[in-house]
C-alpha cells in the first residue's frame, strides 16, 4: 500500500506541474495573441470602445483557460496534501479561483453580448 501511495504521490505532483505549466504557456500564449491584435490593429479605431473591448475579451478568454488549469492542479493537490491546514489553503485558493474565473465569465459573456449588439446596430439589424 505504501508504494501504491508513492506511486500516486509521483503521478499527481507530475500532473500537476503539466497543468501548472500549461497554464503558464496559456498566459503567455493570450500575451502574445493579445498583442498581435494591438499591433495589428487599425491605428484609426484604437481608442474606440470596441477595439479596448475586443482586445480585453481576447486575454480574459485566455486568462480564464489559464485558471480552468489552475483550479486542476489544486484539485490534485488536495488529494495528497497531508495536513488539515493544507488543505484548507488549497480549498481556498480553489474557492478564490473558482469566484475569479465565475466573474471572469460573467464579464466575457457580457462583453460578447455587447459586441453582437454593435455588430447589429452597425449592419443596420
Amino acid at each position: 500500500m505504501e508504494i501504491l501511495d508513492h506511486y500516486l504521490g509521483n503521478l499527481v505532483s507530475i500532473t500537476r506541474f503539466v497543468l501548472e505549466s500549461v497554464s503558464v504557456l496559456c498566459i503567455i500564449l493570450g500575451l502574445v495573441k493579445t498583442l498581435q491584435m494591438v499591433w495589428a490593429g487599425d491605428r484609426r479605431t484604437m481608442n474606440t470602445p470596441k477595439f479596448f473591448n475586443s482586445i480585453r475579451l481576447q486575454f480574459g478568454l485566455w486568462l480564464a483557460l489559464a485558471l480552468e488549469f489552475q483550479l486542476g492542479a489544486d484539485i490534485l493537490s488536495t488529494t495528497i496534501a497531508p495536513t488539515l491546514e493544507s488543505l484548507s489553503k488549497l480549498g481556498l485558493i480553489a474557492v478564490i479561483r473558482t469566484f475569479l474565473n465565475y466573474f471572469l465569465g460573467k464579464e466575457l459573456e457580457s462583453e460578447i453580448r455587447m459586441e453582437i449588439e454593435q455588430e447589429r446596430q452597425e449592419h443596420g439589424r
